[in-house]
């Protein structure tokens, strides 16, 4: 039995941070005080071993420095700024590459940074603080470790940062990178340069797995990733550095260093791939986890490990007590700690039947994905039920594709050719990878929905810590084995129905997508008139896997924003697409071009009044109005060009709004001044900024609000469901309800929630 004195102290480390974090300043203070004085008492008193003061004092010693770090963000001069939004000159460090996200209003650029001078509102101040910036397409993409100066306005944050800085022009270089990041630049365009040539995936998925350079990978690839539990790849992680290091390991014990020289090599390899992913907390997380698997493969190296696994988590939060509180870190501890504490019992229980090679094939990712179970399902609502599998096949694979991929960028540093060269077997490897990841995705149910409630996430906790001791009893004899695994393919392999869902006579479905829109209006059996595809495909895609639709006859996108566009592909994905339309204002730009990519042709412009019937559903397109000059310029133009649709179902009349804004729902109130429909969905998700006097002379008996759960925005405005209310409309939240279907029936019209 491995020593667990280090990692209770790694957990009481972890507590003191979820304490400071999570529960207001006063509340923790005195919580973290309560607990330290119970256990002295408790050890003076000699009911508790004096053993136990370690983790009482790495609990203390995080939770004061988180405080400490949360009182100085608070009591900087730039959080004071940014509270009064000041506009202020700047000297900034990046401290991090720049991401492309998606905005409301068009693509942001985003970039950390650390502040260290500001000067504004009649003062200067030297500090040390970090930032996060925002910019859009225009401003200049610079390299991490450029020291810049520029004009800003500060935007009070959340978090660990102290300000956002939204730039006000363009910014002045004061220094390059230092010649570190400008080596690790190098190398990271020499990886991508190497298998350049390669197939689109294969060139994106080599450069994620060698530094976690996952940028330009295809949004559907990545959901296949997720589906089949292999998104650990895409990501920093342990893995690499383990793959990396211990092949530089190998490499230079074949040159005869041995000793203290071969622990120095070790550490020189270690800093050179933080330096070469990135130096981020995320990256040194990956690192220290991945140094804890090197550590636990020498000699005793499962109570080395162990060891090494609580000093680790102690070391990191004092460092970055903000950790605690992120899924890479959770997600790297959890799976880390399987793998040492579980995985050799269940390896020796199968070792009874099988081979060793077997036995460690096996136990290795079954006991990182039980370990790690609970949080998966807390952040997609899913269980990966083909993960150990596509886990144990895209194994083999991992290893070539990581750490010649690596080798082919470092030579081709040398000769463009060799590093070309080196680089060919990783992306056959990493081709391999990609046709796991989609063949698993392909699996009638290789996930099922769990939810993320606390009962739900309960249960699945107890479930595997119930698998702990029970695993080895079964994995120690080849008929209960066999039989657990003939189990789970048959369930893999049938899709088994969602009870009471979708309920009987159901016109329109508003799926449970987030903080965007997703549209089912039923068209026939298994098929469906989809308007608008939500932010992400997973949670599109199995809405419509949960109705049954394998045909999709018309995909309507009402405008580009992401959270209408961003899951087309999981419209796509193993179902038949029909004609496909959109808005005829193609901005913003890249959202449409992300259609374009996925759909593999231009959308059609929705036809201004054109009514037409499809399967059993009538369309009418009642917006944008050709040439409409009407609208508030200071609105958005892309919200305000929504295609609306006016839809029949089933005898059901519905109002499909988009994201118009009060100006464009102005305009539709005077076009259709006698609208009467049943079920409204109410414009952008709820905003506050609405026409509420035609919203309420529509009539509707039912009003529809597709939003996601604790949103930054504040959708749903409280003062609109009350207008809503006020005009006889019953509302449904898919915050509150999950996927909401609409039902015809011959009492009237009914509503089934199925959160």
């Amino acid at each position: 039995m491995p020593d667990l004195r280090a990692v209770v102290l790694g957990a009481g480390a972890w507590a003191g941070a979820l304490l400071v974090l999570l529960l207001p300043g006063r509340v923790a203070l005195g919580a973290v005080l309560a607990l330290a004085a119970v256990a002295g008492v408790l050890v003076v008193r000699r009911r508790l071993a004096a053993g136990w003061l370690g983790p009482v004092a790495a609990l203390v010693a995080v939770a004061g420095v988180a405080a400490l770090q949360q009182a100085v963000i608070a009591t900087s001069p730039l959080t004071g700024l940014a509270e009064q939004e000041a506009v202020v000159t700047l000297r900034l460090e990046l401290t991090s590459d720049v991401r492309v996200v998606a905005g409301r209003h068009g693509d942001l650029h985003v970039v950390r940074a650390q502040a260290s001078r500001v000067h504004g509102r009649g003062g200067t101040w030297l500090l040390d603080a970090p930032v996060v910036v925002l910019t859009d397409a225009a401003w200049p993409r610079l390299p991490l470790g450029t020291s810049l100066d520029a004009t800003a306005r500060l935007v009070p944050a959340d978090g660990d940062v102290a300000a956002l800085v939204r730039p006000t022009g363009e910014p002045r270089v004061v220094a390059p990178p230092d010649p570190w990041w400008d080596a690790a630049a190098a190398v990271r365009r020499s990886v991508r340069a190497a298998v350049a040539g390669r197939d689109a995936d294969a060139r994106e998925l080599v450069p994620a797995l060698v530094v976690g350079d996952d940028g330009g990978l295809d949004a559907r690839l990545a959901d296949d990733f997720r589906t089949t539990g292999l998104t650990h790849l895409l990501a920093v992680s342990g893995t690499n550095l383990t793959l990396v290091v211990g092949s530089l390991l190998v490499l230079g014990r074949w040159l005869g260093v041995r000793g203290r020289w071969l622990h120095l090599l070790g550490a020189i390899g270690i800093a050179g791939f933080v330096l070469t992913a990135r130096a981020e907390p995320s990256v040194v997380r990956a690192a220290a986890m991945g140094t804890v698997a090197l550590v636990g493969m020498g000699s005793n190296g499962r109570s080395r490990g162990v060891r090494g696994l609580g000093v680790a988590v102690l070391g990191l939060l004092l460092v970055w007590p903000r950790l605690a509180v992120t899924a890479g870190f959770a997600l790297s501890v959890l799976a880390t700690a399987g793998i040492l504490l579980l995985a050799p019992v269940w390896r020796d229980a199968l070792m009874r039947w099988t081979p060793r090679w077997v036995a460690e094939a096996v136990s290795v990712p079954l006991a990182a994905q039980v370990a790690c179970t609970p949080v998966v399902a807390a952040l997609s609502g899913q269980v990966s039920l083909v993960a150990v599998g596509a886990n144990l096949l895209a194994a083999p694979a991992v290893a070539p594709a990581t750490v010649l991929g690596l080798a082919g960028g470092l030579l081709g540093l040398l000769w463009s050719p060799l590093g070309v060269a080196v680089a060919a077997p990783a992306a056959w490897s990493a081709g391999w990878i990609i046709a796991v990841a989609r063949r698993g995705a392909d699996v009638p149910t290789a996930a099922v929905d769990w939810g993320t409630g606390p009962v739900p996430l309960a249960v699945l906790t107890l479930l595997c810590v119930a698998a702990v001791p029970l695993a080895p009893r079964l994995l120690g004899r080849p008929g209960s084995t066999l039989a657990c695994t003939g189990l789970l393919v048959v369930a893999m392999l049938v899709r088994l129905p969602t009870p009471g869902w979708p309920p009987d006579g159901w016109v329109l479905a508003m799926c449970d997508v987030g903080q965007g829109d997703g549209i089912a209006l039923r068209a026939g059996p298994g098929q469906a008139v989809v308007v608008d595809a939500g932010p992400e495909p997973a949670a599109m895609d199995a809405c419509l896997d949960r109705l049954g639709i394998t045909s999709v006859p018309l995909l309507v996108l009402t405008h580009f924003h992401a959270d209408h566009v961003g899951g087309v592909a999981g419209v796509a994905d193993g179902r038949e697409v029909g004609a496909i339309e959109a808005t005829g204002l193609v901005e913003p730009a890249a959202g449409a071009r992300g259609v374009e990519s996925v759909a593999g042709r231009v959308p059609a412009q929705a036809a201004y009044g054109l009514t037409r019937t499809v399967g059993e559903v009538t369309l009418q397109t009642v917006w944008p109005r050709p040439g409409e000059s009407g609208v508030d310029p200071s609105e958005s133009a892309a919200n305000n060009a929504s295609v609306v649709l006016v839809a029949e179902v089933g005898g059901v009349r519905v109002l499909l709004t988009g994201d118009v804004e009060p100006s464009a729902q102005a305009a539709l109130a005077r076009d259709l001044s006698d609208l009467r429909v049943d079920v409204l969905k109410v414009p952008h998700h709820g905003s506050r900024h609405q026409d509420t006097d035609w919203l309420g002379s529509l009539g509707a008996r039912l009003a529809l609000v597709s939003v996601g759960e604790e949103n930054d925005y504040g959708h749903p405005a409280p003062d609109l469901l009350s207008s809503l209310s006020s005009a006889g409309m019953r509302v449904w939240r898919t915050d509150l309800s999950g996927d909401v279907a609409v039902v015809a029936r011959d009492e009237g019209l009914g509503v089934v929630a199925r959160g």
